[in-house]
């Protein structure tokens, strides 16, 4: 297995595993899920909604033929965490240290490398915007 692999099925499963992770709390109505959504106005409707979409995400980027798709849905769910720590909850909640800022970093940086990475399957209307990609 050559280098491009390795970091690419590392990214998917990375990325995966982390939003995986949360569900737990976001579905069980965990104290510090519905501390964060109600800070944003958007409990319980917001928490539920976005651990669906985190687990289809993440089962997109482990389908080799849907990676491109999930990365794109997590690089927007992260961009949204990642703006509502900045915006609205800060980069430390709850006394956690800026842990899931930073693991929405992670999943975001992870995310970015598994959609580029994952370009030979992009469809023609993504590859069309990039330079080099139209054939």
């Amino acid at each position: 297995m050559n280098a491009r692999k390795i970091i690419f099925w590392c990214a998917r499963l990375i990325a995966a595993a982390i939003m995986l992770q949360t569900l737990y709390f976001k579905f069980s109505g965990a104290e510090e899920s519905v501390y964060i959504f109600t800070q944003m106005g958007i409990e319980p409707w917001g928490r539920i909604g976005t651990g669906v979409m985190e687990l289809v995400a993440s089962s997109l980027l482990i389908i080799p033929a849907t990676v491109w798709l999930g990365a794109i849905l997590a690089i927007g769910l992260m961009g949204g965490a990642i703006m509502s720590h900045l915006l609205v909850l800060g980069i430390e909640v709850k006394g956690d240290g800026g842990l899931l800022f930073i693991y929405a970093l992670l999943v975001l940086a992870c995310s970015l490398t598994a959609f580029w990475l994952s370009r030979e399957n992009w469809p023609a209307f993504i590859k069309k915007f990039v330079p080099g990609m139209t054939k």
